[in-house]
């Protein structure tokens, strides 16, 4: 079984977002896979995807606030700020984080730790809505 889909994600605010049950939504196939494996691509420079605590709000949160230091808005000696300040930050997270993730499927469903979801980090003040390639492998029922 091979399938893939072109996920859009809808607008988000600055922030890490947990975006599990938006993208299972739009993926019903998940259902028919014994075992196999999710490719999710996302199709941005400025924004990223990662796993973590899907359980208190405070995590995302507080990521934001540890990369926002990391990486902080208004640093100068840069040359790419054609899209505005928060453009080139954005790129830098996106780097760190990455736009993709790979993750297993077992009995039809992504076999996730208890407490991992997936975060889509928006790292724009405003981004728009994201796509997300997903690309489902393995073996159905």
């Amino acid at each position: 079984m091979w399938q893939q889909r072109m996920i859009t994600l809808r607008a988000r605010s600055r922030g890490f977002h947990l975006v599990t049950d938006e993208l299972l939504a739009a993926l019903p196939e998940l259902a028919q896979c014994r075992v196999g494996l999710l490719h999710l691509w996302l199709q941005h420079t400025s924004a990223s995807l990662t796993i973590n605590e899907n359980a208190d709000g405070a995590v995302r949160r507080d990521f934001e606030r540890f990369f926002n230091r990391l990486v902080p808005q208004g640093e100068g000696g840069y040359e790419h700020d054609y899209e505005g300040p928060d453009d080139l930050p954005a790129h830098f997270k996106s780097s760190l984080l990455g736009c993709q993730l790979s993750l297993p499927v077992s009995a039809g469903r992504l076999a996730l730790g208890t407490w991992q979801g997936i975060y889509l980090g928006e790292h724009r003040d405003q981004g728009g809505a994201r796509r997300v390639v997903a690309t489902l492998q393995g073996e159905s029922d």
